[in-house]
């Protein structure tokens, strides 16, 4: 018997791209574009694994791990463009097995529900020094958390017009497209 995924990605090409690829790989895949649609499918029938995008519009999935409870008991796995280490932390926290950011192959996702050892993910990326650019990301990314996303208090906390912030924001938006 086949194991079964619930796949969550608003993006409908990578959805079935994605879909398609872990079908061949063996996989029953359940993929949904919505965060009502997947807590209806969840609480519909039951599932070996959890692969979540984080980003869902304007919304994040991460919660779904504190509405959903028996979401914890499966491995789930969170893939998004838009991952910074807090994020990546805070998931963890949460409860996910693992967190992976895009592009990612479809044997790094079956390896990241397999290989739930989140120490060892921790130390590879602890072993790469972080860029400037990379730096400055997990800056703005906490000062936005830290604010709850207001971006004229989080430009005040940088100490950065937040016009500046709005176009930094806008350019990394249209480098992960």
């Amino acid at each position: 018997m086949s194991q079964k995924i619930i796949y969550l990605e608003d993006d409908a090409a990578l959805g079935l791209i994605t879909s398609r690829s872990l079908t061949k790989k063996g996989f029953e895949v359940t993929h949904v574009e919505t965060l009502l649609a997947f807590k209806e499918a969840f609480n519909k029938e039951e599932y070996d694994y959890a692969l979540l995008d984080l980003k869902i519009g304007t919304d994040t999935s991460l919660e779904l791990l504190n509405e959903i409870p028996n979401l914890i008991e499966i491995p789930t796995v969170f893939l998004t463009g838009y991952g910074t280490i807090r994020t990546a932390v805070k998931a963890i926290k949460l409860g996910a097995a693992n967190f992976l950011t895009k592009p990612a192959s479809i044997s790094e996702i079956i390896s990241a529900f397999e290989n739930l050892d989140n120490e060892l993910l921790a130390e590879e990326e602890n072993l790469k020094p972080l860029t400037l650019k990379k730096l400055e990301w997990e800056a703005i990314q906490t000062a936005l958390d830290d604010n709850d996303g207001n971006i004229s208090a989080a430009a005040r906390q940088l100490n950065m017009h937040r016009r500046t912030l709005q176009r930094k924001l806008q350019k990394r938006h249209l480098e992960n497209d």
